[in-house]
């Protein structure tokens, strides 16, 4: 609620809030339930007639991928309901944008995906909002909060396309968008509280949390993002054999004692530490010293710990050639094609080293940084398998590129620095969006090439010690046989007890012709059709830029040469699997 509108002198209303700041949830219900209950009104108790009906209705419409923003709009609904609005939460996948037209206030969360792409679930939805189709939204108050990577080209896309879009129908903006990076929290807790703030009033009789108070509440879960648990390494093991070309690890971690719990489908962030050789790399081409204090730490604590020191992108370059002010680096952003080819297979300290600075100190350097973000990895596990475990399947990424050697900084922590009985922090991030049906009846269909496998392990594991009677088939595809089967003989175990209905491979370095699984799925296509024709859930993780593009069109390809549809109706088809949550992608 504005300050502005507040009946309290200056004195009181700062105390109220500094009150309300503290508050857990549970105190802020009691304060408001003891306000009300002694009638704290001008003149005397609060008429229940007068105040019947009276919150202002709010739409909180979210658009989610890995959950984050789903997550979010949760926070929303509880801010906002504190605050004396009367909420309900939609998800794009589950509406029709047509439908906005009916909201008087409205507060969107979404995120970017890809290379500005929708979430899957907000695909059709962005599809008919962008659309001619849309009705005017006048009277519609909004605020936006975008979800994105600063490293993507397209930085929160989505938000701005929303937000743009919003206004061009008549809505009335209430609250500048935000667009928030990988690091998001600080700068969605601000949005919401002005989100908030800047609708019209709640009623006057409501006690209302401030949004900002109610952002920060203290959680209920122990561990979490913000405070990651510390598991213990049970087992680390590569899953390629002598021979291949790739280094993927099966790793097990310990939640003995934690009280954490998941789902399959579900993901585990790492949080990893930047390696020696980057941070030498980055104090030789800066000229700072190792021992230079930063805060509480040293430089070289907080640069292997704090702060993301490989990643580079054009954001990162503005804000770097913002402290060096080159001339030569501000032409060079200005290309923006000629930049993002000079940015592949670079990183900052191919920057640093390109244009030079002299006058660093360790603040002005990490002002432009980002902080180290854990990196989520789909679960591979499922705790009725493994009782007080978590297992993940990760690829340990280590290539070369304008002479020099790059790894991915959190694979190769887990390759290279972290051994069985040492501990690494960890937390969980729910995913909604990829899910096993409910009907142990149901048959579903995996595709998972390379470590893609991941969640179709836990699901399979899941669905065996369900006892579930619907048909599991897997495709899995790697480069050799002999080498990239990864879990071979648990989906042969799988194979034998039934748990795994069939399974179909594609191996694309074993014959002269590279066959992956979208040609797999093509030869099967008869069948595929006739399972999903019968309730089927089909479901796909991996590589999103090419092998979720392929499967996608074998699937029109299967609707229309099976179905007997046209190209129209194979993407109808598709988008009501979608909307029917029986088609599925975790892709990246």
């Amino acid at each position: 609620m504005s300050s502005s509108n507040s009946p309290l002198p200056p004195d009181k209303l700062l105390q109220a809030q500094n009150l309300a700041a503290g508050l857990t949830p549970d105190q802020a219900k009691w304060l408001a339930g003891f306000y009300s209950g002694i009638g704290f009104a001008a003149g005397g108790a609060v008429d229940p007639k007068a105040t019947a009906g009276a919150k202002p209705p709010l739409t909180v419409l979210y658009g989610s991928e890995s959950g984050n923003a789903e997550k979010l709009s949760g926070t929303i609904q509880k801010t906002a309901d504190r605050a004396g609005f009367k909420s309900k939460v939609v998800s794009m996948g589950d509406a029709k944008a047509a439908d906005l037209k009916k909201s008087e206030n409205l507060l969107v969360v979404i995120s970017t995906w890809g290379e500005g792409d929708p979430p899957d679930a907000a695909i059709d939805y962005y599809e008919e909002f962008m659309g001619e189709g849309m009705p005017t939204l006048d009277g519609v108050k909004f605020s936006v909060c975008g979800l994105g990577d600063t490293s993507y080209e397209h930085f929160c896309k989505m938000g701005k396309d929303f937000d743009t879009r919003l206004e061009a129908l008549g809505a009335e903006r209430a609250y500048a968008r935000v667009d928030c990076d990988v690091d998001f929290q600080a700068d969605f807790d601000k949005w919401l509280a002005g989100a908030i703030d800047g609708l019209p009033s709640a009623a006057v009789a409501e006690v209302a949390v401030p949004a900002s108070a109610a952002a920060v509440a203290p959680s209920t879960v122990e561990y979490s993002k913000t405070n990651p648990y510390e598991a213990e390494v049970l087992e680390k093991i590569v899953l390629n054999g002598t021979g291949s070309a790739k280094e993927t690890l099966h790793l097990e971690l310990s939640l003995e004692g934690s009280g954490l719990t998941y789902q399959p489908g579900d993901a585990l962030g790492i949080y990893p530490v930047n390696r020696k050789e980057d941070v030498d790399a980055i104090l030789l081409a800066t000229g700072l010293q190792a021992n230079a204090k930063l805060g509480e730490q040293t430089l070289v604590e907080a640069l292997e710990t704090n702060f993301d020191i490989t990643s580079l992108s054009a954001a990162i370059a503005m804000k770097y050639n913002g402290i060096v002010a080159s001339k030569s680096l501000e032409t060079a952003i200005a290309d923006k094609a000629a930049f993002k080819d000079w940015i592949w297979g670079r990183q900052l300290v191919d920057l640093i080293e390109a244009y030079p600075h002299k006058e660093w100190t360790p603040e002005s350097f990490t002002s432009i940084l980002r902080p180290l973000a854990a990196r989520l990895y789909s679960i591979a596990s499922s705790l009725k398998a493994h009782e007080d475990e978590v297992h993940l399947t990760i690829a340990a990424v280590r290539y070369s590129s304008h002479g020099r050697d790059r790894v991915g900084v959190c694979s190769t922590f887990v390759a290279d620095e972290i051994a069985i009985g040492d501990k690494a922090r960890i937390y969980f991030h729910g995913n909604n969006n990829f899910r096993l049906p409910e009907n142990n009846d149901t048959d579903v269909i995996m595709v998972g090439p390379g470590t893609g496998i991941a969640p179709f392990r836990a699901f399979v594991e899941e669905r065996s010690a369900n006892e579930a009677k619907g048909k599991n088939w897997l495709f899995f595809g790697d480069q050799h046989f002999s080498y990239d089967f990864l879990y071979q003989l648990e989906w042969l175990d799988y194979l034998e007890e039934g748990s795994l209905s069939k399974l179909t491979t594609a191996f694309s370095r074993d014959q002269k012709e590279k066959i992956y699984v979208q040609h797999r799925l093509l030869e099967n296509g008869s069948e595929i059709w006739n399972m999903l024709e019968g309730g089927a859930h089909f479901y796909v993780c991996g590589d999103a830029s090419r092998m979720a593009k392929d499967v996608h069109q074998a699937l029109m390809d299967i609707a229309v040469e099976h179905g007997g549809k046209d190209a129209k109706e194979a993407k109808d088809w598709l988008s009501a699997l979608r909307k029917e949550k029986r088609y599925q992608r975790d892709v990246y």
